[in-house]
């Protein structure tokens, strides 16, 4: 199994197209030499990265000699910060509440202005959604394959993020869709 390492150097010199055919090897379950959801992280993280992001890859978080925590990893952008959560799994398995509590209990360990972002190429259970939308603080972006498919054709994860940020701030919806970017 690669090192996180060796998953940075891989995708180093991804490019748009480079990113289209992962994404496209992503959603046919065929990511050979990437470990389960590993390909799916990176993606992410890189086309983050070509927006302008500075980009922070997966790590683990050591307190008194133990991993308390694994980040898929941290978006800066426009002097926000994100946290990522990935979830990459089979197209008949939604993502349930316990990626968004585990998230929301790492937000809880952070400045206050952090925000989280969850990213599924499978969507979510109704419960999930429900918990994304009653959480207080609201600190939790829901992301779905139509909207990462979107920002990926249109080279602009930026403007989606930022997006999706105002409508958190404005209407108070986590899940709210840019797939259009219609306001």
């Amino acid at each position: 199994m690669p090192t996180e390492q060796e998953y940075r150097q891989r995708i180093t010199n991804y490019n748009w197209i480079d990113l289209q055919n992962l994404w496209s090897a992503i959603k046919n379950r065929n990511t050979p030499n990437w470990g389960s959801g590993k390909a799916f992280e990176y993606f992410i993280l890189k086309c983050f990265e070509w927006c302008g992001a500075e980009v922070v890859y997966p790590f683990s978080v050591r307190l008194f000699d133990e991993t308390v925590e694994q980040i898929d990893g941290v978006i800066y952008l426009n002097q926000q910060a994100f946290i990522i959560e990935c979830k990459d799994f089979t197209e008949t398995a939604s993502v349930n509440f316990e990626p968004i509590a585990k998230l929301r209990n790492q937000l809880m360990r952070r400045p206050a202005s952090t925000i989280g972002c969850v990213f599924s190429n499978s969507g979510y259970t109704y419960p999930a959604v429900i918990l994304a939308n009653f959480l207080a603080p609201q600190s939790i972006l829901l992301w779905e394959q139509i909207e990462i498919e979107y920002c990926l054709n249109n080279q602009n994860f930026d403007e989606g993020l930022i997006l999706k940020y105002k409508k958190l701030v404005e209407l108070g919806i986590p899940d709210y869709s840019i797939n259009t970017f219609n306001t």
